[in-house]
C-alpha cells in the first residue's frame, strides 16, 4: 500500500476516533438537553426563563469560541483546549442530578456549554486537517453522523429511565458512564495522533490581511439562519405546557431529530463535496417550515417538524463547518472557526431570547420570526453560490 493510501486511512481513523469521542459526549449532553426544558419547568422556570437560559448558554459558549480558537492558533497545540473542554463539557451533566433550583440547574447547563466552547474550534481545526484528503464534506459528515448516534442514544436512555419510573435526576446521574468513555477515547486519539496537522496534504503559509468579503457574507447568511433556529428546549417546553405528548415522548422526539441530524450530515456532506455551498439554499428553504410544523397540535406534523429541525442541525454541524475551512488559510483556521462561531452564537442568543419572550404572548409570533429569519439567509447564500472562487 502506498504512502498516500496510508495517509488517507489515517485520516479516516482520526475522523472516526473523534467521532466516537463526540458519540459518547453527545450521549451525555444531548440526553440532558432532551429533558432540560421540562426539568427547568419542574423546578419553577417560566417559558421566558427557558428561552433566556438556553440563549444565554449558547451566547456564552459561542462567544468563548472566538477566544478558544484564537488561543489554539497561538499555542499551536490543539489538544490542550480540546481535552480541557471535553472534560468540562461531559462532567457538568451528571452534576445536574444535584440541582435543587432552576437557577442552579441553569448554571450547570451553562457550564456544559462553556466546556463545549473551549473544545469546538481546536477540534474542528484538527478535523479540517484530516478531512482535506478525503473530502471536507464527507469528513465532517462522518464525524457528525457518529456524533448523532450518541445524540440518538442519549435521549433514548433518558426515555428508558423515565419509562422505568426513574426521575430526571437519575437520568442525569447515569450520564457519568458515557462521560468517562468519552475522555478515555479522547486520550487514545491524542496518543495516536499527537500532530493532526501532518494529516493535511498542504498547509501553505498565507499572510492574513483581514477576512475576505465572502467570509463575512457567509457569516451574515448563517447568522440569519441561526437567529431563526428555535432551540429544542423551547419546543419541548411547548409540548409539556400544552400536554401534547407524554413526558416519555419528549426525549423520543428529540432522538428522532438526532437521527435525522446524523443522516442529513452524511447525505449533505457528500452532496456538498459534489455540488458546493449551493446545497444550503435548499436546506434553508426546508428549515423555514421547521417552526410552523414543530409548534403544531397534530402529532404527525410535530414529528415532521422535529425531523426538519434535525436536518437543519445536521447542516449546521457538517456542511456549514466544512465550508469555513475553504475560506481561510490554515494558519488562522482556529481563529476563523472561533469568530464564525461567536457571530453565530450571538445571533442564536438574540433569536432565542426574542422568540422565548414572544412565545409567552404568541406562539404564532415565534413561528413567524423563525421562518422569516431563516428565509432571509437565502439571498446571501445565493450570492455566495454564484461567486464561487471569488474573495
Amino acid at each position: 500500500m502506498d504512502s498516500a493510501s496510508l495517509l488517507r486511512r489515517s485520516c479516516y481513523l482520526f475522523v472516526i476516533l473523534m467521532g466516537l469521542v463526540s458519540l459518547f459526549a453527545d450521549i451525555c449532553y444531548e440526553g440532558a438537553r432532551s429533558i432540560a426544558g421540562p426539568f427547568l419547568a419542574s423546578l419553577g422556570a417560566t417559558g421566558a426563563a427557558v428561552g433566556i437560559v438556553s440563549g444565554t448558554g449558547e451566547l456564552i459558549g459561542y462567544v468563548l469560541r472566538y477566544f478558544s480558537g484564537l488561543l489554539s492558533d497561538r499555542l499551536k497545540n490543539y489538544w490542550i483546549l480540546t481535552i480541557l473542554g471535553y472534560a468540562i463539557n461531559v462532567l457538568a451533566v451528571p452534576l445536574l442530578a444535584f440541582a435543587n433550583s432552576w437557577q442552579m440547574a441553569s448554571a450547570f447547563l451553562i457550564t456544559e456549554r462553556i466546556g463545549k466552547a473551549l473544545r469546538t474550534p481546536p477540534r474542528d481545526v484538527m478535523l479540517s486537517y484530516a478531512s482535506e484528503r478525503i473530502g471536507r464534506g464527507i469528513g465532517f459528515g462522518i464525524h457528525k453522523a457518529l456524533d448523532q448516534v450518541g445524540a440518538l442514544i442519549g435521549p433514548l436512555m433518558i426515555a428508558t429511565i423515565l419509562f422505568l419510573q426513574g426521575s430526571y435526576r437519575v437520568g442525569f446521574a447515569a450520564m457519568i458512564v458515557p462521560a468517562v468513555l468519552c475522555l478515555l477515547i479522547l486520550f487514545i486519539a491524542q496518543w495516536a495522533f499527537p500532530r493532526p496537522k501532518d494529516l493535511e496534504s498542504h498547509t501553505p503559509r498565507i499572510h492574513k490581511e483581514g477576512w475576505s468579503k465572502k467570509f463575512w457574507l457567509y457569516i451574515t447568511a448563517i447568522c440569519c439562519f441561526a437567529f431563526g433556529f428555535v432551540d429544542f428546549p423551547l419546543i419541548a417546553y411547548f409540548y409539556a405546557e400544552r400536554h401534547l405528548v407524554s413526558e416519555i415522548w419528549i426525549p423520543i422526539l428529540y432522538a428522532i431529530a438526532m437521527a435525522a441530524n446524523g443522516l442529513a450530515a452524511l447525505f449533505l456532506g457528500r452532496w456538498y463535496d459534489q455540488k458546493g455551498i449551493s446545497i444550503l439554499i435548499y436546506v434553508a428553504l426546508a428549515s423555514a417550515f421547521m417552526a410552523p410544523f414543530a409548534f403544531s397540535h397534530s402529532f404527525g406534523i410535530i414529528v415532521l417538524g422535529v425531523i426538519l429541525w434535525g436536518i437543519g442541525m445536521g447542516a449546521l454541524d457538517s456542511v456549514i463547518r466544512a465550508f469555513v475551512a475553504e475560506l481561510v488559510p490554515a494558519e488562522v483556521r482556529g481563529e476563523a472557526y472561533g469568530l464564525f462561531n461567536m457571530c453565530f452564537g450571538i445571533a442564536w442568543f438574540f433569536g432565542s431570547v426574542l422568540m422565548g419572550i414572544v412565545y409567552n404572548y404568541s406562539v404564532l409570533g415565534t413561528i413567524l420570526i423563525s421562518a422569516f429569519s431563516i428565509l432571509l439567509s437565502i439571498p446571501f447564500l445565493i450570492k455566495i453560490a454564484t461567486t464561487e472562487g471569488e474573495t
